[in-house]
């Protein structure tokens, strides 16, 4: 069923109605912020969790299938290859954790802002009442980070912060490299198997055969659970980016009432424009180019 927009959000056609006195006037701009960070215990303990599964990969794969290795190219290459997807993803964790999602500005909704619109007759703001900001098109209040976010998707508990018009990248990059670290991480589990079944157990790993085959059923199950959570993640982010609808947008099933562009724009304007290595990069902050400005007034 159709939500009506008008159940979604506080819509007043006047600015006299939004009762700006009610708001706070925003603080006084300083020096911004030096990280963004949500204090939410279940996010917080979640991306402990994410960091020490990866950091328990590292190990196993380290020091259960490489060092063992009699092949110091084997070795050096895998180790390599998966060591640096690791960085890259627990990189793009740390920026879509640490990076503002989009917020609007807190308590904006003061009689000076709304007299700066310049409202006309038939002319609609939106007004957050939980947050007392003015929203612009495509906001939505998280409850959790208790701010408005421009282009909110969701709310993910493993990076610990809402995934944004700032941040999808980040959270879509980080999705991909935990995909790839997983199959790569089964796909040497596999040919380890077949190696220490070849040879003696005692000669293909520094420790005990019952504890090897501990930590390697761990592992495979660990990288066979992230590889289909996060792939279907990745996709489910991509297709979102392609459409340029979030999963808010999605399951309220709200009007289009933007500009639809093409896939290849929608792409341009989450990871950067133009298209370079830097898509690929969790360093590289996108630019995004000729981006469409949010309007408070429709």
């Amino acid at each position: 069923m159709r939500i009506p927009t008008s159940r979604c959000r506080d819509i007043e056609r006047q600015a006299g109605f939004l009762q700006p006195e009610q708001c706070a006037p925003p603080p006084l701009h300083g020096p911004p912020a030096a990280m963004w960070f949500i204090r939410d215990g279940c996010g917080i303990v979640c991306s402990v969790i994410t960091w020490m599964l990866v950091f328990y990969a590292e190990f196993v794969v380290i020091f259960v299938m490489l060092l063992p290795s009699k092949s110091l190219t084997y070795s050096l290459v895998n180790g390599g290859l998966f060591n640096g997807l690791a960085f890259l993803a627990l990189a793009s964790h740390f920026r879509a954790m640490c990076t503002d999602p989009g917020a609007v500005p807190k308590g904006n909704a003061t009689k000076e802002f709304i007299e700066s619109l310049q409202l006309k007759p038939g002319q609609v703001v939106y007004k957050c009442p939980k947050c007392c900001s003015i929203k612009p098109d495509r906001a939505h209040h998280c409850s959790v980070c208790k701010r408005c976010i421009r282009k909110m998707d969701h709310h993910c508990p493993w990076v610990n912060n809402c995934v944004g018009e700032n941040n999808q990248k980040y959270f879509v990059l980080f999705t991909m490299y935990i995909a790839l670290i997983s199959l790569h991480s089964l796909v040497m589990v596999a040919f380890h198997f077949l190696y220490c079944f070849e040879e003696d157990w005692t000669k293909c790993s520094t420790f005990s055969p019952p504890a090897t085959v501990i930590l390697l059923i761990l592992l495979c199950f660990e990288g066979l659970l992230f590889l289909i959570f996060t792939s279907v993640m990745f996709g489910t982010q991509v297709h979102s980016i392609c459409t340029d609808e979030t999963g808010i947008e999605q399951l309220k099933k709200e009007e289009r009432r933007w500009t639809k562009k093409t896939k290849w724009m929608n792409m341009k304007v989450v990871f950067g424009h133009p298209f370079s290595i830097g898509w690929l990069s969790p360093f590289a902050t996108p630019d995004h180019g000729k981006a469409d400005p949010y309007q408070y007034v429709v």
